[in-house]
């Protein structure tokens, strides 16, 4: 559990058009071996980050009472607002009705979030606090979701230069965006319960869409799956200055699973216990990112051949991320 498998790549030379290949290559590696990558000197401000987790902590440091001014509603389809502890249940296998219902009332996810996106989705309209509880949270929230669409961007050019198709190829299939920003407070626990799993922060999972843009504390406790030993997870730890990016369902069919859409989970970080036995609180904020939902995903040119063919018929990314939305909640 020691071992870190995820590659760090320096995102300098891709941004400043130095050397492209480089970084993008490196980033379709380790999304190859294990789906997750951290980016160092990705070109979004660390003021930026501080910034967001400020407003994310003014947030769910508010009362309950104040916090369910922007009650998400209960259907996971209009996947905007606050969520509290224990309302949402995020799970893996769709197929199973009854599984479903059973593993939702056994053992509820302990966190809480505030979801939100542009402002003009029609689909999933945002819920916003009254402006007087906490002034300035819903244009820091835009803000952030506005410029971490930009960083997408280029990790898109990046994925698309080194899989040897047209560098705008995937952005053009992400210009509404039906994008996601999340954040996301997990209470401080007993840390025996979660190694006992009689509670959990997040249970294993792949992200729904194309690829997912992480910011973490210094807290820890993200894991991925080994994919040499199913089952068995290895730690993600913070690394100081970078980001975490790990590709999505979407994206893995769309590369004919060329690129890995990895289980993780989020569970008790190793040595940081305190003396109490608890776990501290942790924070985090993953922008999911989706191909704008009409679009059909049909395998990119070059993953497939008569020797490989395609291994899934095409599918339109929204009924398939609002699907995922639905079992959550």
């Amino acid at each position: 559990m020691s071992r870190n498998p995820v590659e760090v790549v320096d995102f300098a030379s891709f941004l400043s058009g130095a050397d492209k290949n480089i970084a993008a290559n490196a980033i379709l590696r380790s999304f190859q071996e294990i789906g997750f990558v951290y980016l160092i000197n990705h070109g979004f401000p660390q003021s930026e980050i501080d910034n967001m987790f400020d407003w994310s902590k003014k947030f769910f440091s508010l009362s309950l009472d104040e916090k369910m001014l922007a009650p998400h509603p209960p259907s996971g389809t209009h996947h905007r607002g606050y969520s509290p502890l224990g309302m949402e249940k995020i799970v893996q296998n769709l197929d199973d009705a009854k599984g479903l219902a059973k593993n939702r009332a056994h053992l509820q996810d302990v966190k809480e979030s505030f979801e939100c996106g542009r402002e003009e989705d029609e689909i999933m309209p945002n819920i916003w606090l009254p402006e007087n509880v906490l002034p300035g949270f819903k244009k820091a929230c835009l803000d952030f979701f506005w410029n971490v669409f930009e960083l997408q961007k280029a990790i898109l050019r990046a994925l698309a230069i080194a899989l040897d198709i047209p560098e705008d190829y995937l952005v053009q299939y992400h210009t509404k965006p039906d994008n996601q920003l999340r954040l996301l407070r997990y209470p401080s626990v007993p840390s025996e319960a979660l190694e006992m799993n009689r509670i959990t922060r997040i249970d294993g999972h792949s992200d729904y869409g194309s690829i997912t843009i992480v910011f973490q504390d210094d807290v820890g406790g993200l894991e991925v799956e080994d994919p040499s030993t199913p089952g068995s997870f290895l730690p993600v730890p913070p690394f100081p200055g970078s980001i975490v990016v790990n590709a999505g369902d979407l994206l893995m069919r769309w590369s004919n699973d060329t690129i890995r859409s990895t289980i993780h989970r989020v569970r008790a970080p190793p040595n940081v216990t305190n003396e109490d036995g608890m776990v501290p609180e942790r924070y985090s904020i993953p922008y999911f990112v989706c191909p704008d939902f009409s679009t059909v995903i049909d395998t990119i040119p070059g993953t497939w051949s008569d020797k490989h063919p395609k291994r899934y018929e095409p599918i339109v990314a929204g009924g398939h991320f609002m699907k995922r939305l639905a079992a959550s909640y």
